[in-house]
């Protein structure tokens, strides 16, 4: 009876007069009725959406579904299992399953709705069965086609009774977010399903970086060509991209490459840029011809011939950067971990400053060697001219460093591989072939080797002359591809000769791409002040898998997945050791893919512990607001959990004071 009750004076909550006053309802003319019902005994629940609620797609199914009751997934207090179905066929197409960690149940006591843990072997299995997935499919079609619309609804599935007699709805309602464009998406779609459905597919490839483009194609094998061939908005075609080839990526329309996977080179950049962007297509120089239109659709990775209209928009709107203003609610989400992101092109800078980040996580200066810089640093050391590296990686450096003072930019020193270094004017001379470069003379092994090392001080005096030349001393420095304990010392040797040492206002990291620095995490602290995980090559190294390769994808995208328990075991470890040095508190951050692809490889990374996560500029608001949201979660699971364990404390102090009589009773025997 309380209950009912609550629910007739929610009619009369301040909220609730205010609206009618708003409104211009009488509040007398307004009635509420109370449903009872018996509650469905949720083995699992979620939501269900006839629209993808990301991509606006209407011929896609989401389903969203956790252990338990749906309050979890419904308050986004977890991170969901997640089925993508096709809503013609009804067939599953994507599916994520995650680690499931809480529920909410009945209470068989009281009745009452608890928060519970789920059991060890029930966390990593899906909580729908394939039949459950369909059925709920089946139904959600059902309800679109009778309300005419997208809807959100939500579902139960009974543990006491058979299938598909367990399979409740529990609600239904109108899709919010995308019905307001549903008759003008329909009408735009259905005008040109037609020319769609004509049009010649040309090349398929993973997508690399979402988009739609349409322009001419410009097939460039090697960096000479793009310079002679690349105009302003045109499709760039080539085998795969390094650093050299950054400037024509800039003015593309789109690019499109033969090999490479998700985390290459063209994929990341393009990323960064905001540039359609498909790659491992394997035969895109082959097939697709200099000079002719294409339309490229970046989302689901497949090239078409000619322009086709359902995919291009006539009146291109120009992207307007965020301001202070429009960020001042998102800032307002503050929350423990930092959010940093990563930047690789200076003048970039202004587009995202605005943006809510903490600081540049990775700030990659590749593209100034390679753009603002041009020759090989061993050139410019022959040819007497070491002041132009010096002054125009500072210049590049400091233009980030400037618009976001006092905020700290992590300055990577440069990751060229020797085949990158080829590229450069000079290169040649300097630098050898390798078999296999990625795992060649990179990084620190560079720095400190006899052949590179005076060319590896130009950085340092670079870094030097932003922060005491130009007072921009919120610039810090990370050290690449870091192997071993030896030539970590003689790294920081070296900037020590250079005048850079460890300080208040200035820390020296070292990235944790190789398995060697999360075994030895301990013993790298004392040379580093923080690590920065290099999610792409850690993966890459852990599991044996080439993170450029285009054919491992296809067969199984888990080949190379951030989320494997190998690499999740050695980021915990990492954190767990960084944390409890024996030479102080060590800092970890990321910097790789990972974070900004996967919302739940997110969450693990707070719950362990991480001090900040670095993401690409397109996801950087998104980031804030999940990690804000997984903190709010871990704070109120701590509360219940204290709650709980001071409910127990009560409970054992009252039965321990018994009351006590003033007579002893002795048996007769």
């Amino acid at each position: 009876v309380y209950r009912v009750q609550k629910c007739w004076s929610s009619l009369f909550t301040p909220r609730a007069i205010f609206y009618r006053e708003q409104h211009g309802f009488k509040h007398e003319k307004v009635l509420i009725s109370v449903a009872v019902q018996k509650m469905v005994n949720a083995k699992a629940a979620g939501v269900i959406f006839t629209i993808h609620p990301v991509t606006g797609e209407e011929d896609k199914i989401v389903i969203e579904g956790n252990w338990g009751l749906g309050e979890a997934v419904v308050s986004g207090a977890v991170t969901p299992d997640e089925w993508v179905v096709d809503k013609n066929t009804l067939e599953i197409i994507d599916e994520r399953i995650v680690e499931k960690t809480v529920e909410y149940i009945r209470d068989p006591r009281t009745g009452k709705t608890i928060h519970a843990e789920v059991p060890p072997e029930r966390r990593n299995i899906p909580c729908l069965t394939r039949e459950e997935v369909r059925r709920l499919a089946e139904l959600a079609v059902k309800i679109e086609k009778h309300y005419g619309r997208p809807m959100d609804i939500e579902y139960a599935v009974d543990k006491d009774l058979p299938f598909p007699e367990s399979v409740f709805i529990v609600q239904a309602r109108p899709e919010t977010v995308w019905s307001v464009r549903k008759e003008k998406a329909k009408a735009e779609a259905k005008a040109a399903e037609v020319e769609l459905g004509e049009a010649k597919i040309v090349v398929r490839g993973l997508a690399a970086s979402p988009g739609v483009a349409y322009g001419k194609a410009k097939v460039c094998f090697t960096v000479e060509d793009a310079k002679k061939l690349m105009q302003k908005g045109d499709i760039l075609v080539t085998k795969m991209t390094d650093p050299d080839w950054v400037p024509y990526m800039k003015i593309a329309s789109a690019i499109v490459t033969d090999e490479g996977g998700m985390t290459a080179h063209a994929a990341i950049v393009s990323r960064e840029l905001g540039i359609p962007c498909i790659v491992g297509t394997r035969e895109a120089t082959k097939n697709m011809q200099t000079g002719k239109d294409y339309t490229v659709d970046a989302s689901r990775g497949v090239v078409y011939e000619g322009k086709v209209a359902t995919l291009i928009e006539e009146k291109v709107e120009e992207k307007v950067a965020p301001t202070l203003e429009g960020i001042e609610m998102i800032i307002k989400q503050p929350t423990a971990t930092k959010i940093y992101m990563n930047l690789g092109v200076p003048e970039k800078i202004k587009d995202y400053k605005n943006l809510p980040f903490d600081g540049i996580g990775l700030m990659r200066v590749e593209f100034i060697m390679a753009s603002y810089i041009g020759e090989h640093p061993l050139y410019l050391i022959e040819t007497k001219r070491e002041r132009v590296f010096i002054e125009r990686m500072a210049e590049g450096i400091a233009m980030v460093a400037r618009e976001i003072y006092p905020r700290p930019v992590v300055v990577r020193f440069s990751d060229f591989k020797t085949n990158e270094y080829r590229g450069l004017k000079g290169g040649e001379k300097y630098e050898p072939e390798e078999a296999n470069p990625m795992l060649g003379w990179r990084g620190v092994s560079r720095y400190i080797s006899p052949q590179y090392e005076e060319a590896f001080r130009l950085e340092a005096r670079a870094i030097i002359k932003v922060r005491e030349e130009y007072g921009l001393t919120n610039v810090w420095v990370m050290a690449p591809f870091v192997r071993t304990l030896w030539e970590a010392e003689k790294f920081i040797e070296l900037l020590k000769e250079e005048g850079l040492r460890s300080g208040r206002d200035f820390k020296i990291w070292a990235m944790a791409e190789v398995p060697s620095v999360i075994f030895l995490a301990d013993k790298f602290s004392k040379y580093f002040d923080g690590f920065s995980i290099g999610s792409n090559d850690l993966t890459q190294l852990t599991l044996g898998t080439d993170r450029d390769s285009a054919i491992l994808p296809k067969i199984d995208k888990r080949y190379f997945d951030e989320r494997d328990p190998a690499v999740r075991r050695a980021i915990a470890h990492l954190i767990k050791t960084a944390h409890n040095s024996p030479y102080g508190y060590r800092t970890v951050s990321i910097c790789g893919q990972a974070p900004s692809v996967y919302p739940e490889f997110t969450e693990f990374l707070v719950r362990q512990g991480i001090d900040s996560v670095s993401v690409n500029p397109d996801v950087v608001v998104n980031t804030r607001y999940l990690v804000a949201s997984i903190e709010r979660k871990i704070m109120l699971e701590r509360l219940q959990q204290l709650e709980e364990e001071l409910a127990y404390k009560r409970a054992r102090e009252t039965a321990i004071k018994r009351p006590k009589f003033d007579y002893e009773w002795t048996p007769e025997w």
